[in-house]
């Protein structure tokens, strides 16, 4: 079944043998003791920039993308937006511009179509922000199709980010947040505010009727990665997870993975979850992957 992946982390789709060949002094021994030791989304951003700051050079980066790319094609993925946490680039003090050229190159190669969410770091706050936006824009005709927050929610409101969010609208990028994912759904309501045209997560939606109505009538998608959530603690169990109650509300639905190999899940996996788990059409779920998608 061809599908699309629309929120997905370049750096938490890096298995152990990639890493292992970014960092040839790494063991699995190594890798497996800096993966998330709880279910709870400080240890996962703990192994996160753990995993960012193996990546130094633009190669790095181009791997990263080439093995991505590969493990998507073998699932019948046919199109994908990749999140490249530019804001931590930045603040590693990186050649964003010589890492943007790698990656790109890389999605040229590939039989997937591949295009860039820029990514900015919510708890850096709106100044660290606007340089991304700004190289976001500047990629606007060469493979960025938009700009978007992650991070912290309860560190980093969406409010901060009002000014940015008009700068890369303005500048022709399409608008993303992660909202809803560890904060309550005013969270939501805030992203919406400042321009988010599709919500990372938005799970805690299912606590607000006039949220999930608006959702609803408005055809904004949420960008769901159920095995993600139970990972993160953000639901205690997968019987818990609230996908069934949002679908049957009539939101938009999109499947995703998030950060596969942190998740040690695939896009084929969280549709079989899905399916099995919850009774939703993976069918639908597929041609939703592609009516939200930004460049389709």
């Amino acid at each position: 079944m061809k599908k699309a992946e629309l929120h997905v982390h370049l750096e938490g789709s890096i298995d152990p043998e990639t890493l292992m060949e970014i960092d040839r002094t790494l063991t699995l021994a190594e890798i497996e003791a800096n993966l998330p030791k709880e279910a709870t989304f400080a240890a996962f951003i703990e192994s996160y920039v753990w995993v960012n700051r193996k990546l130094s050079t633009p190669e790095h980066y181009a791997l990263a993308t080439r093995r991505l790319l590969t493990r998507l094609a073998a699932q019948e993925v046919t199109y994908a937006e990749i999140t490249l946490s530019a804001g931590i680039v930045l603040w590693k003090k990186q050649d964003l511009a010589a890492i943007y050229e790698a990656i790109r190159e890389e999605t040229w190669q590939s039989p997937v179509r591949a295009f860039w969410i820029l990514d900015a770091v919510r708890q850096f706050g709106a100044e660290a922000a606007l340089p991304v936006a700004e190289f976001a824009v500047s990629r606007r005709d060469d493979g960025v199709v938009a700009f978007g927050i992650g991070g912290f929610e309860d560190r980093g409101p969406a409010e901060w980010f009002g000014e940015v969010f008009r700068y890369a609208r303005e500048g022709g990028l399409h608008l993303v947040a992660h909202a809803g994912e560890t904060v309550g759904p005013e969270s939501i309501w805030a992203a919406l505010k400042i321009g988010a045209e599709r919500i990372g997560h938005g799970i805690t939606a299912v606590q607000d009727a006039r949220l999930l109505a608006h959702l609803r009538d408005r055809e904004i998608p949420l960008e769901i990665s159920i095995t993600s959530n139970v990972r993160t603690g953000v639901v205690p169990t997968l019987a818990d997870h609230p996908v069934r109650k949002m679908y049957e509300a009539g939101v938009p639905i999109v499947i995703n993975t998030d950060d596969p190999a942190l998740f040690f899940t695939t896009l084929s996996d969280e549709y079989e979850i899905a399916a099995s788990q919850f009774g939703l059409p993976a069918g639908e779920l597929a041609a939703n992957s592609f009516r939200y998608a930004f460049s389709v």
